[in-house]
């Protein structure tokens, strides 16, 4: 238990965390400004108790999760204080224009879209939530920049004299073609989770029998995008291997156990490993079909763990350079796997809405609980992996994890601030799924009896007799 360990613990712990909030925020947010829309566009009530029930859910959602993106920055300084030095000229442009802009863009406007409805004009109200939906989806693709430079560095230059790396050409920063992978990826994943969630929750209330015209709008809408949202995030996770294959080839020899250079390369149905992780025991594999994945034909080579370690260690010094093979392998397996459960669903629900009494059916009573956890494990793994995959470089070819620590910090001050925050967010954990959970059994009815009721003012009043 020295620093760095507690210290990528307490990281891991508030960033995957924070992150089961952020793609609800990026994915829900457009479904509300849709809703919003068509009741303006159609004066039907119901899109408006829609826009006012998945609001609320969104808007639960969104403060926790700027509350737990707040700590986010703050580790950087207190955990991470030779990383902000070594990089914070780069890292730290991509996180000021988030908040400056983005960050500020969004919580603007939700405060009048919340209170402005009735008092501002319509369109004003309208374009509010969209600025919203807009501003979320900003404040990702800007942390995405960030996170995308430190898997693959670019546009920068090492300053000898005060052993810094400096930004020099903004371009390509924001070019970075791993950064836009990534922000494909990730907005598409922010859509599916919230796609789910109406899935779940519009199916609670169908098995149910309670708002029927309410929910199953809602359940046949998320199912729609969450099969195009669902197919996006597959195309991504694929474009965004075969560029691991040009940029990061030991994370994708780790993720796919290839411990040996092949050519052509097989992939790994399953494999079995001894207890170091590092050699194999027993595997099924499919041939070539790793060469096609990673570049798109049958034979093309893949450089294997050992390899590239032996690669590594003459280019960056010597060391370990082979990430935690066991994680990297079962937690891209895991996301994979629920992915494409996903997809599949999500296309058995759109098919299975073209009958009318789609809500009797038996299989609609595990809908509540398979689609709220599919995502949730999907979105967990896929970022252990991305992160965990990238060790034991923090920048990727430039700085260590265990040279980016702050070198001040003890075990006792990381021990008591890891126990501090786990009981703190199991609060917030606690108190989040109380307020969703009683939002979501209470129905579209509650939702509107606790909002700012203000459909009288958007009709001409009566002249008085």
């Amino acid at each position: 238990m020295d620093p760095t360990t507690l210290s990528r613990l307490q990281f891991g712990l508030t960033t995957i965390y924070h992150w089961l909030f952020v793609p609800l925020t990026l994915g829900m947010g457009w479904f509300v400004a849709y809703m919003q829309t068509r009741y303006y566009q159609t004066r039907d009530e119901t899109y408006r108790k829609m826009s006012k029930f998945w609001g609320k859910i969104f808007l639960i959602n969104f403060a926790i999760g700027v509350v737990t993106g707040i700590v986010q920055e703050f580790q950087f300084g207190m955990n991470w204080s030779e990383y902000s030095r070594y990089v914070g000229d780069i890292f730290g442009a991509p996180l000021a224009i988030e908040a400056l802009l983005a960050f500020f863009l969004e919580s603007t406007f939700l405060g009048v879209w919340i209170f402005g409805e009735g008092k501002v004009p319509e369109k004003i109200h309208l374009a509010s939530i969209w600025l919203v939906a807009v501003g979320s989806n900003l404040s990702a693709v800007w942390i995405l920049i960030a996170n995308g430079w430190m898997q693959h560095p670019v546009g920068y230059t090492i300053n000898e004299a005060t052993e810094r790396a400096e930004l020099n050409d903004f371009f390509a920063l924001i070019s970075n073609e791993k950064a836009w992978v990534f922000i494909w990826h990730t907005l598409a994943d922010g859509l599916a989770m919230a796609a789910f969630l109406i899935l779940a929750i519009s199916a609670w209330h169908l098995v149910r029998k309670q708002h029927l015209d309410f929910f199953k709008r809602s359940f046949e809408m998320a199912a729609l995008v969450g099969l195009i949202a669902s197919a996006l995030v597959f195309l991504g996770g694929h474009t965004m291997g075969q560029f691991m294959y040009d940029s990061q080839p030991m994370k994708l020899a780790a993720l796919e156990a290839v411990w040996e250079t092949e050519q052509p390369a097989s992939f790994s149905l399953i494999t079995i490993g001894d207890l170091t992780g590092k050699q194999e025991v027993w595997s099924v594999r499919i041939p070539y079909a790793m060469s096609f994945l990673a570049c798109n034909n049958f034979e093309c080579e893949v450089k294997g763990v050992n390899e590239l370690q032996a690669l590594y260690e003459s280019q960056y010094g010597p060391g370990d350079y082979i990430p935690l093979m066991v994680v990297t392998y079962w937690t891209f397996r895991i996301m994979m796997g629920f992915g494409f459960i996903m997809m599949g669903a999500s296309a058995w629900f759109l098919y299975a809405t073209r009958r009318k009494d789609y809500e009797t059916t038996r299989w609609m009573k595990l809908v509540p609980f398979g689609a709220l956890l599919l995502p949730y494990l999907a979105n967990a793994s896929g970022w252990i992996l991305t992160e965990m995959g990238r060790q034991p470089w923090i920048v990727f070819g430039l700085l260590k994890v265990e040279d980016a620590v702050s070198p001040n910090l003890t075990t006792a001050d990381l021990l008591i601030s890891l126990v501090g925050y786990t009981l703190l967010y199991g609060a917030l954990a606690a108190a989040m799924v109380y307020l969703i959970k009683k939002t979501a059994v209470g129905g579209p009815g509650a939702a509107m009896h606790e909002s700012v009721d203000a459909a009288p003012t958007l009709v001409p009043a009566r002249k008085k007799d």
